[in-house]
């Protein structure tokens, strides 16, 4: 016979467990995001004194690039005495040049072009080595990863740099964006090998398996199971290949190869070194500071590389997102 009590009970019991939880406020869960995705970060990156100097060294030049090239007149022959000393008027800080030109000045409005070039080139090289490492990497042993890896190990066999040169003597690039296109075209065979060894060990997860045994689809495995875990790798070596870039850019200006179309540090270098700045004392910080720049920039890209290696560690972040849990948990508890 049945027992009343029990069969209420059961009943009762299954009824409960038919309700859903009652969802989260919007409200909690934008705090959530807001703490997990931006507040997190931020104490880690306080807590870490390379990505704090280099993204301060880098947000020096973003400001100079951004605010500096409309505060700053563009430099123009004759706008200031030729060849003045470093620090000793205030409204040529930095000294000029053999055509009366403000050092500061050029070197302000040369830094939206050097951050075109490192922008265009970091996408080209970064996006196409991710793609093809990516899609090599989860298709191993069809035909599409051999045709990519044939590919890849053909242009890592052509020396990068004559390749380089050959093409901008060619097209004779003058948009910044451009020259960073062709920058970046000997820079992504070596980042897909890796990228595509890295994907060969996450493949054979158990997660990545069980997506694949339950019929998802292979772009939304791809984005969500593969890239997100290669995505600190991805801009790590994104801050690195922008090192490059600049050193690239620069180098072909500075050699003349490049079209003097634009203000560069590398123009600067090239003209003070035409010059003989290097045995004229009195032309030497038309050298010198460009170098700086370049030294500096650089600088910024390696610190903040190696800081996005603890920005990124999943633990860290959750570690420093605790410290608000209990603030969502009071709004929830409120609402």
């Amino acid at each position: 016979m049945s027992n009343p009590e029990t069969d209420t009970f059961d009943l009762q019991s299954i009824y409960d467990e038919s309700i859903e939880p009652e969802p989260e406020s919007r409200r909690v869960r934008l705090r959530r995001a807001i703490d997990l995705n931006v507040l997190a970060p931020a104490r880690v990156a306080a807590d870490d004194w390379r990505a704090l100097l280099g993204g301060a060294i880098l947000g020096l030049f973003v400001l100079m690039g951004t605010v500096g090239v409309v505060l700053v007149d563009k430099p123009t022959s004759g706008d200031a005495p030729v060849l003045a000393g470093p620090f000793e008027e205030l409204a040529y800080p930095l000294g000029t040049d053999v055509f009366g030109q403000p050092i500061h000045s050029q070197l302000i409005h040369a830094t939206p072009g050097i951050f075109k070039m490192i922008f265009a080139g970091a996408v080209v090289s970064v996006g196409f080595a991710a793609i093809v490492g990516v899609v090599s990497g989860f298709k191993h042993g069809d035909r599409i990863d051999t045709v990519l890896m044939t590919l890849t190990d053909v242009v890592i066999t052509i020396p990068g740099l004559p390749l380089i040169i050959v093409i901008t003597a060619i097209f004779q690039p003058e948009n910044p964006y451009l020259v960073g296109i062709f920058l970046g075209i000997d820079n992504w065979p070596g980042l897909a090998r890796t990228v595509r060894s890295q994907v060969l060990s996450i493949r054979e997860e158990s997660y990545v398996e069980a997506s694949e045994i339950m019929g998802i689809p292979l772009s939304s495995i791809l984005r969500r199971d593969i890239l997100s875990q290669l995505m600190p790798y991805v801009m790590i070596n994104g801050a690195l290949t922008s090192r490059r870039i600049i050193f690239e850019s620069v180098g072909l200006y500075f050699l003349g190869i490049l079209p003097f179309t634009t203000f560069n540090w590398g123009v600067m270098m090239n003209l003070a070194y035409e010059g003989n700045a290097l045995t004229r004392p009195d032309m030497i910080h038309w050298m010198v500071f460009p170098m700086l720049c370049i030294f500096l920039l650089s600088f910024s890209l390696v610190l903040l590389s190696q800081g996005l290696d603890s920005l990124f560690n999943v633990r860290l972040r959750a570690r420093h997102a605790n410290t608000t849990k209990k603030d969502a948990s009071r709004a929830s508890q409120s609402d």
